[in-house]
């Protein structure tokens, strides 16, 4: 087995694409927007290519992603393959027990385990009433995603550029924003989306505006997107709860860790 870097798209989509529910994040990268802010790794025997890693750089700190499925186990390798290429501190998105295998090299900082999350059954949105007005965001709405983001989700993700593609949706309270379901990634081209930064202000949480919320974002791509999914906390039992409602189901299981180089 040896260590390349890949650089064309489509041979990487090819082999993403072979569980595109698991590699919705990375697939999603490979987008003409994304593109730019991305690194690819794979392992390679024989001229097939046996894993692939992504490096993303489009945020403050790097993040490394890799899955494992059943049917290929190869991220512990290509973890030990690429060590001497790593940054003193990289944010890993990793299958579980993968990210022991550097203990080594660097202080392990555990952000829990987290499921993978796929939207199986559309005919669920169609059954839902919504009792509150949804609209979609815009950039002109960017203070008020702001400072709800201030209130309820402090430690967010949030990138004002996915306003761009329409994909925000949010329920307003006369002029406070209270509710907000977004995109990490968003691919027409590759008929993927994975939904992130849901959140509801504290003091109306409990009357299901995050569900109404990701229903409608959700009835906005389905006619566009093949494959839609998400990122929770394995211990946020009621958002797991509120997905399953709207049709979503279990993938896999990983973990996200911060790697820090031990001095």
């Amino acid at each position: 087995m040896r260590l390349i870097a890949l650089h064309e798209r489509e041979k990487i989509a090819a082999w993403l694409s072979q569980n595109a529910d698991l590699n919705i994040y990375q697939i999603g990268d490979l987008d003409a927007f994304f593109w730019p802010s991305t690194l690819w790794y794979g392992l390679e025997e024989a001229g097939k290519i046996l894993q692939i890693g992504l490096v993303y750089l489009g945020h403050s700190m790097p993040i490394w992603l890799m899955f494992d499925d059943q049917h290929q186990q190869y991220s512990a390798q290509l973890a030990a393959a690429l060590r001497p290429l790593l940054p003193a501190k990289i944010y890993c998105h990793f299958s579980p027990g993968i990210a022991e295998g550097l203990a080594d090299r660097y202080q392990l900082h555990d952000h829990g385990l987290h499921h993978k999350m796929i939207l199986c059954d559309f005919a669920k949105f169609d059954q839902l009433r919504f009792e509150r007005k949804v609209v979609q965001l815009s950039s002109a709405d960017l203070p008020a995603i702001n400072q709800l983001y201030a209130a309820a989700y402090p430690d967010n993700a949030f990138d004002p550029r996915m306003l761009e593609t329409g994909c925000c949706y949010g329920i307003w309270q006369d002029d406070q924003l209270i509710s907000i379901a977004g995109i990490h990634v968003y691919s027409p081209s590759y008929r993927v989306a994975a939904l992130g930064n849901i959140t509801t202000h504290p003091a109306y949480r409990g009357q299901g505006l995050a569900k109404q919320v990701t229903a409608k974002l959700c009835q906005s791509l389905r006619h566009e997107i093949k494959h839609i999914g998400l990122n929770v906390h394995s211990a946020n039992h009621a958002a797991i709860k509120t997905y399953e409602n709207l049709g979503f189901r279990w993938v896999a299981d990983y973990s996200e860790v911060l790697l820090e180089q031990k001095a």
